[in-house]
């Protein structure tokens, strides 16, 4: 169901993803910790005061019982906590402390470490942003982080209904899947994400529609619209690409691991919706791509237009100006300085020069 550890070197990276500024308070704020007990697929709520080890307790009590362990937002002193009660490998509580990581799955020893991002449409910005969840799955136990402290629709996950209400209704609701185990509770999880990519996916069809009518109106803020929508999709398309290759080291463990048959199909399921969501994003993104080319032909196309109404105005002007500096120069052996309609003649020579070309170029399109 996973696979082992990476050596330390590749542990220590830096936040490769653009995060979002969470909404926490201090990092020395007391635990936040939600503690769910279900027992054969039914929700127990537990004592709010319950600790780490009061959860390992409860689930070696009794066979069929599993404990959801949800931090809204944690801190370091959470994270800590909970290595000491699980023995929790030293480079995994190092990624537990570092958030800002690709979508990723590892296994130490006992424990499946999962990393996977969420993804919400903010419409007043045409924005989308990110929130980040490490999972931890033991045997009748799963951990949840909500690094950036958000919930998977945005919400705030401390707030009044933040993530212990919405975590129940997204992630227990279900009694039969329940009752299969922790893997039940963290496919649930997966699931609300990939159905939360359904409306980023809406939001953004919408911007590229409206992008469309600016391109072909020669709005000239486009191009940075473009350019920004872009952007937003790339970031979606490295969280469901992530996503993917996460689902696919699932269903690699399902045989080693012993997956129950009905948590298998549910997380096809899962599969197949994603696989959905992420060819929506390739294509979007393609078409951006075909947008902006599309944009930069129009913008050459104007710019050649605007050079072809330069270039005849000069070429009108030129004639003119020719005549006029030929009869400039005042040399003494110009018979028509002295002619009475020799001013006349020249103006009227210019007049007709520029007009014959105003025509020629206006018959050309080029004015």
């Amino acid at each position: 169901m996973g696979n082992p550890p990476r050596d330390e070197s590749a542990a220590r990276r830096s936040n490769v993803f653009r995060r979002r500024p969470a909404v926490g308070s201090a990092p020395d704020a007391p635990a936040t910790r939600r503690t769910r007990y279900v027992e054969r697929g039914h929700l127990v709520r537990a004592p709010r005061e319950t600790s780490v080890a009061d959860a390992e307790a409860f689930v070696e009590g009794a066979q069929g019982r599993t404990a959801l362990l949800l931090y809204p937002r944690p801190s370091p002193e959470d994270v800590d906590e909970l290595a000491a009660a699980w023995h929790l490998h030293p480079l995994l509580v190092e990624d537990l402390h570092h958030a800002g990581q690709r979508p990723k799955l590892e296994r130490y020893g006992d424990t499946l470490f999962l990393v996977v991002r969420s993804a919400w449409y903010v419409n007043a910005a045409e924005d989308v942003d990110f929130a980040e969840f490490h999972i931890l799955v033991r045997p009748h136990a799963v951990a949840v982080f909500c690094q950036d402290g958000r919930w998977i629709d945005g919400h705030d996950a401390d707030d009044a209904s933040g993530a212990a209400d919405r975590g129940d209704q997204t992630l227990l609701d279900d009694e039969q899947l329940l009752d299969h185990g922790p893997e039940a509770i963290v496919y649930r999880l997966l699931d609300a994400i990939v159905d939360g990519y359904v409306p980023v996916l809406r939001g953004l069809e919408i911007d590229k529609e409206q992008i469309e009518r600016q391109v072909f109106s020669g709005d000239a803020g486009v191009t940075e619209r473009i350019y920004r929508l872009s952007q937003e999709v790339i970031d979606l398309r490295q969280a469901t690409a992530g996503l993917t290759e996460v689902l696919r080291l699932l269903r690699q463990g399902f045989e080693r691991y012993g997956i129950p048959a009905p948590l298998q199909t549910y997380l096809q399921d899962v599969a197949d919706h994603l696989s959905r969501v992420d060819t929506q994003v390739v294509e979007l993104r393609e078409s951006l791509t075909q947008i902006l080319t599309v944009n930069g032909t129009l913008v050459a196309q104007r710019q050649n237009e605007d050079m072809k109404k330069i270039s005849g105005w000069a070429a009108i002007l030129f004639a003119p100006t020719l005549i006029g500096a030929i009869y400039g120069m005042n040399f003494e052996n110009m018979p028509e300085l002295s002619w009475t309609f020799g001013y006349p003649l020249a103006i009227g020579a210019m007049v007709a020069f520029a007009l014959v070309l105003y025509l020629i170029f206006k018959r050309q399109k080029w004015m």
